[in-house]
């Protein structure tokens, strides 16, 4: 089996993937796609960015938008469990000579910036300013009625690499493609929070996020979106779905703001907790491994992603490629 077995006991604890940081380049036109349409609620707007967080969320935001010149992401955001974990990460992080930085983040406690090694911008917190709930506030479920954030897909030039390292800091494989010619792994999902992935790596030119997804009720919600999207004026920000993956076994459908960054909305996955569940391998030649109902996904999904700040991506070495759609 190409993928590592487990780190039980990593260096610090992360809790779960958290927030995400887009620089966007028209800050009205990305609130009316974010909030008018998609559904997430605003808790903090000024000239130069809006904060957003979805319905059972407490913490103050999943998501920032950041006006720029420039549509990028500027950082991916992870909750670690107590302050100590703090310093664990930045030990960790700088014993391998990546940079590390304290840095004050709007809305946070102590917040440490970083990098993985192939340049993908960190930030690692515990403390994160508490909001009221809303989630039965029913009056303000609109679009695809966005519950929470899910995960985190990326390009990455060499997935087996990033699989190790992403594995050492205690993400869990749970189900992975392996490429039979070659016989390394060709896309792998990864989990700290006990569903099938908190982030995932995707063959290809990178680093580059492929997209940020949200967990929706049902998939009726996502049935609502594509109508909604259909008549307002957002017909060709469909990108691709809905349908359901073979991997993850989630309901998907796959849309692009007005910058081109790309979100899933996503429901019905499974549980994931036992830490010695053996991870589910997919040939890439299978058809069903990433659809297993529905269009074939598109050529943009396989090439398409968002750059992240300052980051240069480079060519993976791996060519193999699935089915992509004509």
């Amino acid at each position: 089996m190409p993928v590592p077995a487990p780190t039980l006991y990593p260096p610090f604890n992360i809790v779960r993937l958290s927030h995400v940081e887009y620089a966007v380049t028209d800050l009205a036109a990305s609130r009316a796609f974010y909030v008018d349409t998609l559904g997430l609620q605003v808790t903090h707007e000024d000239p130069h960015r809006i904060t957003l967080r979805a319905m059972e969320e407490r913490g103050h935001h999943c998501i920032t938008l950041a006006r720029s010149d420039t549509a990028e992401v500027a950082v991916l955001g992870f909750k670690l469990y107590d302050e100590p974990d703090l310093d664990k990460a930045e030990a960790f992080f700088a014993a391998r000579g990546l940079p590390t930085e304290w840095v004050t983040r709007p809305h946070q406690g102590r917040t440490l910036r970083t990098r993985d090694p192939w340049g993908i911008p960190l930030e690692f917190y515990v403390r994160m300013d508490r909001l009221p709930t809303i989630h039965q506030q029913y009056r303000l479920y609109h679009g695809a009625k966005p519950l929470r954030i899910d995960h985190f897909n990326m390009f990455s030039a060499d997935v087996d690499a990033s699989v190790a390292f992403w594995n050492e800091i205690g993400f869990r494989v749970t189900e992975y493609t392996e490429d039979e010619g070659s016989g390394k792994v060709w896309a792998a999902w990864m989990h700290r929070k006990g569903g099938v992935h908190d982030v995932a790596f995707t063959n290809g030119l990178g680093p580059r996020l492929h997209h940020t997804a949200f967990w929706v009720p049902s998939p009726l919600n996502i049935i609502d979106l594509l109508d909604l999207m259909s008549t307002t004026g957002y017909v060709a920000n469909i990108e691709r779905g809905p349908g359901r993956h073979g991997i993850s076994n989630a309901f998907f459908l796959y849309v692009r703001d007005p910058d081109g960054h790309r979100i899933e909305f996503y429901c019905s996955d499974y549980q994931t907790v036992d830490p010695d569940l053996e991870p589910i391998r997919w040939a890439l030649t299978d058809p069903q491994r990433q659809t297993l109902w529905g269009a074939p996904a598109p050529r943009s999904w396989f090439e398409e992603g968002s750059t992240f700040a300052g980051v240069a991506p480079v060519p993976s070495q791996l060519t193999a490629q699935p089915i992509i759609a004509p």
